[in-house]
């Protein structure tokens, strides 16, 4: 059943696609790139920071992560006076970074503490993904002032559009008729069975209408349902979106949406935000979609709502815990597809992570503005 759900949701993602112009995105300018994926620019120039200083030496954690080939010598571009070091391994890198200015890499590599706590003359964690609450629970991050950054925005559109694929699948019954695909069953009598909805006049409610949040907004107005959100402490919004509230409006947007998507970061506030009083209020109607973080949801009120009929279906791509142990109830409940956390996996050749990280280094050498800086009290 697992496979054909993991094959059920790959084809959604094929059959969605990617608009055309982003195939080659190995050619966009860096204005272009900062524009299409509205990366925030920081108030003021990092050199006003007190720990500021020009890099003199710049650690890439080239490990855990295949992407790094030929990336060096574009990165070393942007620093010329910096020492840059390739670490390729956990030693390495521990080493490298005792007297680096500079850390530049993957989760988890990046926020491991043995790395982070032995970099003593350590200014800036540069985070390649977007998530960053693994930096976030290592303290040295916070009591010594560090500035991270992250890559907010690189992989919206797939996560939205995986976002997307997980709610059709289980408005149209998909997530069953896989199951039948897979057994060599053609069964009217048991699709007749089968709840179906059609998601046009809907209203989705968008949690956390940031990169992420914007694009799965999009295209849920592509398909002509209503789309309302919240926002940490910003009430500003795009016109294909309603309405837009504050997080603690999230509940009473929830008691009439037909779909509640999942999009903001791990944090304190955010860690179980999804428990068993949340579910109560919801439609039975409703669908529950989580692309962001695992450990927002309580798994097992998750699972009781689902076996309970309280809530007609969910689309994960994370979960809580990472993997989920084959014996977790939750693979068997009514009307769940899980995918193992791949939603911003995609076709694209993925060069925008690259132009916007040597843009990153390039500015900080200069003392610039910074790009997507993570807010330290917030946490994203």
């Amino acid at each position: 059943m697992r496979g054909a759900r993991a094959l059920l949701v790959g084809g959604l993602l094929a059959l969605l696609g990617s608009p055309a112009t982003w195939a080659a995105d190995d050619a966009e300018s860096v204005a272009s790139v900062i524009t299409r994926l509205r990366v925030q620019e920081a108030a003021q120039p990092v050199r006003e920071r007190k720990q500021w200083r020009a890099p003199k030496k710049v650690v890439l954690l080239a490990f855990g992560n295949p992407s790094w080939v030929g990336q060096e010598e574009k990165l070393a571009a942007a620093a010329p006076k910096a020492q840059l070091v390739v670490a390729k391994d956990l030693a390495s890198a521990q080493t490298a970074a005792a007297d680096a200015d500079v850390i530049v890499g993957f989760n988890p590599e990046i926020c491991n503490p043995k790395i982070l706590d032995n970099a003593k003359q350590l200014r800036w964690i540069s985070s390649l993904a977007a998530g960053v609450e693994l930096c976030m629970s290592v303290p040295s991050v916070r009591s010594r002032d560090l500035l991270v950054t992250n890559m907010r925005g690189v992989d919206s559109a797939a996560i939205a559009e995986h976002a997307v694929a997980l709610t059709m699948a289980l408005a149209h019954g998909l997530d069953v008729f896989a199951v039948d695909t897979s057994k060599g069953e053609w069964n009217r009598e048991h699709g007749a069975r089968t709840p179906m909805q059609v998601l046009e006049g809907k209203t989705m409610l968008v949690v956390g209408l940031g990169g992420i949040g914007t694009e799965v907004a999009m295209r849920a107005h592509g398909l002509g349902m209503k789309v309302v959100a919240t926002r940490d402490n910003d009430r500003s919004k795009p016109d294909f979106v309603s309405y837009v509230g504050l997080a603690n409006e999230m509940p009473t947007l929830a008691k009439t949406a037909d779909v509640i998507v999942n999009c903001v970061p791990l944090t304190t506030q955010t860690t179980g935000m999804y428990n068993a009083a949340f579910f109560a209020t919801l439609k039975p109607s409703a669908y529950f979609i989580n692309v962001a973080r695992g450990a927002s949801a309580v798994t097992a009120d998750l699972t009781n709502a689902l076996n309970e009929h309280r809530l007609a279906g969910a689309g994960l791509d994370v979960v809580d815990p990472e993997p989920l142990p084959p014996d977790n109830p939750l693979w068997h409940a009514p009307h769940v597809i899980i995918s193992p956390h791949i939603s911003s996996r995609s076709d694209l050749p993925g060069q925008a992570r690259w132009i916007l990280a040597v843009e990153y280094l390039r500015r900080y050498a200069a003392g610039e503005k910074m790009l997507s800086v993570v807010d330290l009290n917030k946490g994203y």
